[in-house]
């Protein structure tokens, strides 16, 4: 079954039943031996984009902000047996036109990545009605929303799970933050845990 491993901060890897792995925003933690097929940046700040961590296999596909965004129409694709779409991201430190967030499938696991990001009204109108698995929402309320705004995206949305994540900037997480993530099938993942995606 697919499997997701939280690095901290904001990067995870996601490993899918055929051994295809896809890294979301690398930059924290460990875990980065398996080559990637396919490399998700939300955008090039410094803490989501340390490519040089990650070894590319050699059909792998670096999927950046400006890849999928262009005069505000999101695009996406498949690789390696991931679909995966762009969608916005935006606040005050991260403009509409640099950021998103994806919404990434395989093995039939939906899965939000939200990037760095406040409310947006996309998640309302579109999100809420996808019927997501799993929802990975920022809430340092630093840069991003702060948890509270944070839960409340995360009712909207309305996955199955949803996972506090780049809960402390300069941390691999902030436990007084994720405790706080208060919505119905909050999932706290520790940097270094994996789970199982497809039997929860």
């Amino acid at each position: 079954m697919a499997k997701l491993l939280y690095q901290g901060h904001g990067s995870y890897r996601i490993t899918a039943v055929s051994g295809a792995v896809a890294y979301v925003d690398p930059y924290a933690g460990t875990g980065y031996d398996p080559p990637a097929d396919l490399v998700l940046i939300t955008h090039e700040h410094y803490d989501h984009n340390k490519l040089e961590l990650v070894t590319l296999a050699p059909d792998a596909k670096v999927v950046r902000a400006a890849d999928v965004l262009s005069h505000g129409v999101y695009r996406g694709g498949c690789v390696a047996g991931y679909a995966y779409r762009a969608v916005p991201a935006y606040n005050d430190s991260h403009p509409p036109d640099e950021c998103v967030g994806f919404v990434l499938v395989v093995d039939d696991v939906r899965i939000y990545a939200a990037g760095d990001t406040s409310t947006t009204s996309y998640m309302a109108d579109t999100l809420a009605r996808e019927h997501l698995d799993y929802a990975l929402i920022p809430c340092d309320g630093i840069f991003n929303m702060d948890v509270h705004e944070a839960s409340q995206c995360a009712l909207t949305i309305g996955a199955t799970h949803s996972i506090p994540v780049h809960t402390k900037p300069g941390e691999l997480f902030g436990p007084e933050v994720a405790a706080a993530f208060d919505v119905p099938g909050k999932l706290v993942l520790l940097p270094g845990d994996e789970i199982d995606l497809s039997d929860r």
